[in-house]
């Protein structure tokens, strides 16, 4: 969604600073083209991919759509090329407003949040909608089902949505820069009247996205500049730890792989990349991913795999970004 002038020209004035971190960075990852190793996506119609999710229907393909601007949109994106497989377009609600998030919940649905606002928080009530992913993925228009979502505690700012993979209940977390909250919905929501959502717990964390690990133990929240684990523990979240978040130009999705062993970290931008990290011991069905190391800093390692220097070097260049952006912040506000 669309940022203020000061996080905007904080983050050019990273860019000019990280230019060649960035260099370095996408020389490794921009073309992996490889599944669950990170890939690129090709399609230029995807200039703003904001959510990401990985299908368990059709193994190696990840659904996305753009932000704002689009239209009614979805995209299947094969991973093992980067290229689009599929493009749905949504029929049976109104007009797209800030499409931030996208899940997978039990019975293959997809389910869409359009929760952003770029109103920074005033409109009365946001959309989630569902539909069944298709079984072939060709062009195709699909009717989907539009639910309308209030906050209790008044209008604000989201991007990220997250339905449970086991009993389907549905969940927001707001975007707030000091840290925001968990929103659970209805048991079951209705799509005849308001949604009222609740908080149950803290985030701590300025969220971006958010995504359950497969067996849906393990919650994964990243932000601009870095990431947390949770553990579900029945919707009483339990941090465990921090994400090993890959640098990115302005990180903006994520989710796990289908088989749990990967977390997948996407960006907006024209050609942009999702790079894949390992997923945090327990993700993969209560077992340490493949590599042995977990990938995640809750274990405080990076497991010895060749991510570990690009996450090592990936934290210098974030303080550098973070040092940029909420310095200029703070001048303008002086000015």
């Amino acid at each position: 969604m669309r940022r203020s002038f000061a996080v905007r020209a904080g983050a050019l004035l990273a860019g000019v600073l990280l230019s060649g971190a960035f260099t370095v960075l996408a020389a490794s990852t921009a073309h992996a083209a490889d599944g669950d190793k990170g890939f690129t996506i090709e399609d230029p119609r995807i200039t703003e991919s904001s959510g990401l999710a990985a299908s368990r229907q059709h193994p190696g393909v990840y659904w996305t759509h753009n932000d704002s601007d689009d239209g009614p949109y979805l995209y299947a994106v094969d991973s093992a090329t980067g290229k689009t497989v599929a493009r749905l377009t949504l029929t049976g609600i109104g007009t797209p407003r800030d499409v931030e998030a996208i899940s997978i919940g039990p019975g293959n649905e997809i389910w869409v949040g359009d929760i952003g606002d770029n109103l920074g928080g005033t409109w009365q009530y946001v959309w989630i909608y569902r539909l069944p992913e298709p079984k072939e993925l060709v062009d195709r228009t699909v009717k989907a089902t539009q639910y309308v979502v209030k906050y209790s505690d008044g209008a604000r700012d989201a991007e990220s949505l997250l339905v449970h993979p086991k009993t389907g209940r549905v969940y927001v977390i707001d975007k707030k820069e000091d840290g925001g909250h968990l929103y659970e919905g209805p048991a079951k929501l209705s799509a005849s009247g308001a949604n009222i959502f609740k908080p149950v717990a803290a985030v701590d964390l300025w969220a971006t996205d958010a995504a359950f690990s497969p067996d849906g133990a393990q919650l994964a929240v990243r932000g601009y500049f870095g990431g947390i684990s949770y553990a579900w523990n029945g919707g009483k979240i339990k941090r465990e730890g921090r994400l090993d978040v890959p640098l990115q130009r302005q990180g903006e999705s994520v989710s796990y792989s289908a088989d749990g062993t990967k977390v997948m970290y996407g960006s907006e931008g024209s050609g942009s990349s999702v790079v894949a990290e390992d997923a945090p011991e327990g993700a993969a069905s209560g077992t340490k991913s493949p590599s042995g190391g977990g990938g995640s800093s809750a274990s405080g390692e990076d497991g010895g795999s060749s991510a570990g220097v690009g996450v090592k070097f990936g934290a210098l260049a974030v303080a550098a970004v973070c040092v940029a952006v909420f310095g200029l912040r703070r001048l303008l506000r002086r000015n």
